[in-house]
């Protein structure tokens, strides 16, 4: 197996004795696109800033294209960013927010207007070169921080939120132009998101946080179909696993002296008549999404069931119904620590 093109090892920091993240370790292959997900105050955005050199790691190591920059600070550790707020000068227009870090570095100026014209027709942005950011639309102007990360030619690109600020329609128009700059440019991206959506759509490896710790990193597939823990599989998938106590399952469905929680994924469950299946339930809710229908239940000794049935499936609010699975599709959870169980 080739080195790592990023390489964490074991880091943490703390401020003033406050967990910020705690034994991070990581290997990113040249070329990938890396998502670092979770949610509000899980670390990823620490991690980012200590893999930019914005902070220093109080210890660990961190690898960058096999060069220990640890201690190195951001101007030398070969990377771009592109910012959840743009961070474009108002006062500049497109072209020159685009060429700031070239002249800065004193490139020459027929080498600025070859990767300009690159950038620029790259990212959809020719003909927009003498506008100013006040005159571009907020999809547009992510697109010239897109466009002054290609500049910069550096093989590793991190990208903090850089879509939280779009609408929903935008947000995925420019998710695919992320994903083919990527692509096309052969950069090596790690990218901030609290949104599960944007990774699982976007990213070749899910890093999801919580409480400062990695919970579980692999391909989207992964997380979503052998969830490492509750946390896992409650946080990947739209609607999340149902989880369900032991106690409601017939008996015989389950493993006899393990003090275990079971899940099911809203696909895996199916509707049944009114006194057949595993599960007798109420409906509760009724939505109807184009392609397909989300039907809910309020079940005791559940975390709420919600079956997602594909087209249009007409049942009304208070109809009793049955529910069942089938059980390969039932994933084991020990109920104190939430970590997966064997099955």
């Amino acid at each position: 197996m080739t080195d790592p093109f990023v390489h964490v090892e074991s880091v943490e920091k703390r401020w003033n004795g406050q967990l910020g993240v705690e034994d991070i370790s990581l290997s990113i292959p040249r070329g990938s696109f890396v998502a670092l997900l979770g949610p509000s105050g899980c670390g990823k955005s620490t991690t980012l800033r200590l893999l930019a050199g914005l902070e220093v790691p109080d210890s660990g190591r961190i690898v960058i294209g096999g060069r220990d920059v640890t201690a190195s600070p951001a101007a030398e550790r070969g990377l771009s960013m592109v910012f959840q707020s743009y961070a474009l000068f108002p006062h500049l227009d497109v072209a020159e927010n685009v060429l700031f870090g070239l002249k800065v570095r004193r490139v020459p100026r027929a080498e600025q207007r070859k990767k300009l014209a690159e950038a620029l027709d790259m990212t959809g942005l020719t003909g927009l070169e003498k506008r100013k950011p006040g005159q571009i639309s907020g999809g547009q102007r992510q697109r010239v921080a897109l466009a002054r990360a290609i500049v910069a030619g550096h093989p590793l690109c991190l990208m903090d939120e850089p879509l939280s600020n779009l609408d929903a329609k935008l947000r995925h128009s420019v998710r695919r132009d992320i994903k083919k700059l990527q692509r096309d440019l052969g950069m090596t991206v790690i990218y901030v998101t609290h949104d599960q959506t944007e990774a699982m759509s976007m990213a070749d490896m899910v890093v999801l946080m919580k409480e400062g710790r990695i919970e579980q990193a692999g391909k989207p597939a992964e997380l979503y179909e052998t969830p490492a823990s509750t946390f896992v599989a409650g946080f990947v998938g739209s609607p999340p696993m149902a989880f369900m106590d032991a106690a409601i399952l017939p008996a015989g469905l389950t493993s006899a002296g393990l003090d275990a929680v079971y899940g099911v994924r809203p696909e895996h469950l199916d509707l049944t008549q009114e006194g057949e299946g595993l599960l007798q339930a109420v409906i509760t809710h009724c939505e109807y999404m184009g392609s397909e229908t989300f039907i809910s239940f309020d079940v005791p000794g559940t975390s709420g069931l919600t079956v997602r049935l594909p087209g249009e499936v007409r049942r009304s609010v208070g109809e009793a119904a049955g529910l069942t699975f089938d059980l390969s599709n039932l994933h084991a959870f020990d109920k104190n620590t939430g970590y997966k169980l064997s099955r």
